[in-house]
Protein backbone atom coordinates (compact mmCIF):
# COMPACT_ATOMS: atom_id res chain seq x y z
CA UNK A 1 0.00 0.00 0.00
CA UNK A 2 1.27 3.46 -0.84
CA UNK A 3 2.34 5.62 2.09
CA UNK A 4 -0.45 8.09 2.99
CA UNK A 5 2.18 10.81 3.49
CA UNK A 6 2.81 10.96 -0.28
CA UNK A 7 -0.79 10.52 -1.43
CA UNK A 8 -2.39 13.82 -2.41
CA UNK A 9 -5.08 14.80 0.13
CA UNK A 10 -8.67 15.04 -1.01
CA UNK A 11 -12.03 16.35 0.17
CA UNK A 12 -14.99 13.98 0.37
CA UNK A 13 -18.43 14.12 1.91
CA UNK A 14 -17.64 10.84 3.63
CA UNK A 15 -14.67 12.48 5.35
CA UNK A 16 -16.77 15.43 6.49
CA UNK A 17 -19.39 13.12 7.97
CA UNK A 18 -16.70 11.02 9.64
CA UNK A 19 -15.18 14.14 11.22
CA UNK A 20 -18.55 15.32 12.48
CA UNK A 21 -19.27 11.91 13.96
CA UNK A 22 -15.88 11.77 15.66
CA UNK A 23 -16.54 15.18 17.25
CA UNK A 24 -19.60 13.96 19.12
CA UNK A 25 -17.44 12.77 22.02
CA UNK A 26 -16.06 16.27 22.69
CA UNK A 27 -19.24 18.25 22.12
CA UNK A 28 -20.59 17.97 25.72
CA UNK A 29 -17.45 19.54 27.21
CA UNK A 30 -17.32 22.09 24.40
CA UNK A 31 -20.95 23.00 25.04
CA UNK A 32 -20.19 23.63 28.72
CA UNK A 33 -17.29 25.86 27.70
CA UNK A 34 -19.47 27.82 25.28
CA UNK A 35 -22.23 28.12 27.88
CA UNK A 36 -19.63 29.55 30.25
CA UNK A 37 -18.80 32.21 27.69
CA UNK A 38 -22.50 33.00 27.25
CA UNK A 39 -22.86 33.42 31.01
CA UNK A 40 -19.86 35.74 31.21
CA UNK A 41 -21.12 37.76 28.24
CA UNK A 42 -24.47 38.24 29.96
CA UNK A 43 -22.72 39.41 33.13
CA UNK A 44 -20.73 41.94 31.08
CA UNK A 45 -23.87 43.45 29.58
CA UNK A 46 -23.80 42.09 26.04
CA UNK A 47 -27.13 41.35 24.39
CA UNK A 48 -28.02 37.79 23.41
CA UNK A 49 -27.58 38.73 19.75
CA UNK A 50 -24.14 40.22 20.39
CA UNK A 51 -22.95 37.20 22.38
CA UNK A 52 -24.23 34.74 19.78
CA UNK A 53 -22.72 36.68 16.89
CA UNK A 54 -19.41 36.85 18.70
CA UNK A 55 -19.41 33.06 19.00
CA UNK A 56 -20.35 32.68 15.33
CA UNK A 57 -17.98 35.24 13.80
CA UNK A 58 -15.03 35.27 16.21
CA UNK A 59 -15.18 31.61 17.30
CA UNK A 60 -12.06 31.77 19.44
CA UNK A 61 -12.90 30.25 22.81
CA UNK A 62 -10.13 31.47 25.10
CA UNK A 63 -9.84 34.80 23.30
CA UNK A 64 -13.54 35.43 23.80
CA UNK A 65 -13.11 34.90 27.54
CA UNK A 66 -10.05 37.14 27.57
CA UNK A 67 -11.98 39.86 25.76
CA UNK A 68 -14.77 39.58 28.30
CA UNK A 69 -12.30 39.95 31.17
CA UNK A 70 -11.30 43.33 29.84
CA UNK A 71 -14.77 44.34 28.64
CA UNK A 72 -16.13 47.63 29.95
CA UNK A 73 -19.14 49.74 29.16
CA UNK A 74 -16.96 52.45 27.67
CA UNK A 75 -13.70 51.78 25.87
CA UNK A 76 -10.68 54.01 25.54
CA UNK A 77 -8.13 53.66 22.77
CA UNK A 78 -5.66 52.23 25.28
CA UNK A 79 -8.23 49.71 26.49
CA UNK A 80 -9.00 48.52 22.98
CA UNK A 81 -5.29 48.26 22.21
CA UNK A 82 -4.76 46.15 25.33
CA UNK A 83 -7.55 43.71 24.50
CA UNK A 84 -6.31 43.47 20.91
CA UNK A 85 -2.73 42.77 21.98
CA UNK A 86 -3.68 40.14 24.55
CA UNK A 87 -6.03 38.44 22.11
CA UNK A 88 -3.26 38.31 19.52
CA UNK A 89 -0.81 36.85 22.03
CA UNK A 90 -3.28 34.19 23.15
CA UNK A 91 -3.95 33.25 19.52
CA UNK A 92 -0.31 33.04 18.47
CA UNK A 93 -0.48 29.32 19.17
CA UNK A 94 -2.54 28.96 16.00
CA UNK A 95 0.53 29.88 13.98
CA UNK A 96 2.14 26.68 15.20
CA UNK A 97 -1.05 24.62 14.88
CA UNK A 98 -1.60 25.82 11.33
CA UNK A 99 2.02 25.16 10.43
CA UNK A 100 1.69 21.58 11.64
CA UNK A 101 -1.25 21.09 9.26
CA UNK A 102 0.58 22.38 6.19
CA UNK A 103 2.32 19.09 5.25
CA UNK A 104 -1.14 17.52 5.04
CA UNK A 105 -3.33 20.33 3.67
CA UNK A 106 -0.67 22.28 1.78
CA UNK A 107 -1.12 20.51 -1.59
CA UNK A 108 -4.79 21.50 -1.73
CA UNK A 109 -5.96 24.71 -3.49
CA UNK A 110 -5.90 27.82 -1.29
CA UNK A 111 -9.63 28.43 -1.80
CA UNK A 112 -10.29 25.08 -0.12
CA UNK A 113 -7.74 25.29 2.69
CA UNK A 114 -7.95 28.82 4.05
CA UNK A 115 -11.74 29.01 4.62
CA UNK A 116 -11.55 25.71 6.52
CA UNK A 117 -8.84 27.12 8.79
CA UNK A 118 -11.49 29.42 10.25
CA UNK A 119 -12.67 26.34 12.18
CA UNK A 120 -9.22 25.56 13.59
CA UNK A 121 -9.24 25.05 17.36
CA UNK A 122 -7.16 23.23 19.94
CA UNK A 123 -9.45 20.22 20.19
CA UNK A 124 -9.98 20.09 16.44
CA UNK A 125 -6.25 20.21 15.79
CA UNK A 126 -5.65 17.33 18.21
CA UNK A 127 -8.32 15.23 16.53
CA UNK A 128 -7.04 16.04 13.04
CA UNK A 129 -3.43 15.25 13.89
CA UNK A 130 -4.39 11.96 15.52
CA UNK A 131 -6.46 11.05 12.46
CA UNK A 132 -3.52 11.93 10.22
CA UNK A 133 -1.04 9.97 12.35
CA UNK A 134 -3.26 6.91 12.02
CA UNK A 135 -3.03 7.12 8.22
CA UNK A 136 -6.07 9.27 7.42
CA UNK A 137 -5.73 11.55 4.39
CA UNK A 138 -9.22 12.92 3.77
CA UNK A 139 -9.15 16.68 4.45
CA UNK A 140 -12.91 16.56 4.79
CA UNK A 141 -12.33 15.05 8.23
CA UNK A 142 -10.72 18.29 9.41
CA UNK A 143 -13.59 20.37 8.02
CA UNK A 144 -16.20 18.03 9.51
CA UNK A 145 -14.78 18.27 13.02
CA UNK A 146 -14.69 22.06 12.69
CA UNK A 147 -18.27 22.39 11.47
CA UNK A 148 -19.58 20.20 14.30
CA UNK A 149 -17.75 22.14 17.01
CA UNK A 150 -18.60 25.54 15.52
CA UNK A 151 -22.31 24.69 15.42
CA UNK A 152 -22.28 23.38 18.99
CA UNK A 153 -20.36 26.45 20.17
CA UNK A 154 -22.98 28.84 18.77
CA UNK A 155 -25.96 26.87 20.05
CA UNK A 156 -24.56 26.37 23.57
CA UNK A 157 -23.84 30.09 23.93
CA UNK A 158 -27.58 30.78 24.11
CA UNK A 159 -28.55 28.74 27.22
CA UNK A 160 -25.35 29.89 28.89
CA UNK A 161 -26.30 33.49 28.25
CA UNK A 162 -29.81 32.98 29.59
CA UNK A 163 -28.46 31.28 32.71
CA UNK A 164 -25.82 33.97 33.21
CA UNK A 165 -28.41 36.71 32.97
CA UNK A 166 -30.36 35.02 35.75
CA UNK A 167 -27.38 34.32 38.05
CA UNK A 168 -26.18 37.23 40.14
CA UNK A 169 -22.88 35.63 41.17
CA UNK A 170 -21.45 33.16 38.59
CA UNK A 171 -18.47 32.37 40.84
CA UNK A 172 -20.86 30.86 43.38
CA UNK A 173 -21.76 28.13 40.89
CA UNK A 174 -18.23 27.55 39.66
CA UNK A 175 -18.78 29.00 36.19
CA UNK A 176 -15.31 30.55 36.36
CA UNK A 177 -13.82 27.04 36.48
CA UNK A 178 -15.22 25.93 33.11
CA UNK A 179 -12.32 27.24 31.03
CA UNK A 180 -9.51 25.79 33.22
CA UNK A 181 -11.29 22.44 33.39
CA UNK A 182 -11.79 22.31 29.63
CA UNK A 183 -8.17 23.03 28.79
CA UNK A 184 -6.91 20.66 31.46
CA UNK A 185 -8.91 17.93 29.72
CA UNK A 186 -7.27 18.84 26.41
CA UNK A 187 -3.88 17.96 27.89
CA UNK A 188 -4.84 14.30 28.34
CA UNK A 189 -4.29 13.24 24.68
CA UNK A 190 -0.92 15.05 24.73
CA UNK A 191 0.39 13.09 27.72
CA UNK A 192 3.79 11.59 26.96
CA UNK A 193 4.92 10.84 30.49
CA UNK A 194 5.85 12.96 33.51
CA UNK A 195 9.12 14.22 32.03
CA UNK A 196 7.40 15.79 29.03
CA UNK A 197 4.71 17.24 31.29
CA UNK A 198 7.31 19.15 33.30
CA UNK A 199 7.05 22.10 30.88
CA UNK A 200 3.28 22.23 31.48
CA UNK A 201 3.87 22.37 35.23
CA UNK A 202 6.46 25.13 34.90
CA UNK A 203 4.23 27.22 32.62
CA UNK A 204 1.30 26.86 35.00
CA UNK A 205 3.27 27.67 38.14
CA UNK A 206 4.89 30.74 36.59
CA UNK A 207 1.59 32.04 35.21
CA UNK A 208 -0.34 31.50 38.46
CA UNK A 209 2.41 33.06 40.56
CA UNK A 210 2.64 36.15 38.38
CA UNK A 211 -1.14 36.48 38.27
CA UNK A 212 -1.12 36.74 42.06
CA UNK A 213 1.81 39.15 42.25
CA UNK A 214 1.18 41.49 39.31
CA UNK A 215 -1.69 43.17 37.55
CA UNK A 216 -2.47 43.05 33.86
CA UNK A 217 -2.01 40.18 31.45
CA UNK A 218 1.73 39.63 31.42
CA UNK A 219 1.34 36.38 33.32
CA UNK A 220 -0.01 34.80 30.11
CA UNK A 221 3.00 35.81 28.05
CA UNK A 222 5.66 35.03 30.65
CA UNK A 223 4.05 31.73 31.63
CA UNK A 224 3.96 30.63 28.00
CA UNK A 225 7.59 31.64 27.48
CA UNK A 226 8.68 29.78 30.59
CA UNK A 227 6.90 26.63 29.45
CA UNK A 228 8.33 26.92 25.93
CA UNK A 229 11.89 27.33 27.19
CA UNK A 230 11.46 24.37 29.53
CA UNK A 231 9.98 22.25 26.72
CA UNK A 232 12.84 23.16 24.38
CA UNK A 233 15.41 22.29 27.01
CA UNK A 234 13.76 18.92 27.63
CA UNK A 235 13.73 18.12 23.89
CA UNK A 236 17.41 19.04 23.60
CA UNK A 237 18.20 16.63 26.42
CA UNK A 238 16.54 13.68 24.62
Amino acid sequence: MQDSAIIAPRWTLTGIIEGMRASLVVLPSLAMFAAGFGAVAAQKGLTLFEATMMSAVVYAGVSQFVAMEGWTGQFTLAGLATITAITMIVNLRFVLLGGALRPWLGPLPAWQVYPSLFFLSDAGWLMAMRYRAEGGNDAGYFLGTGLARWTAWIIATVPGYLAGAAVADPHRFGLDMIMPAFFSALLVPLWRGPRRALSWLIAGLVAVTLAQLTSGWWFIVIGALAGSIAGGWIDDRD
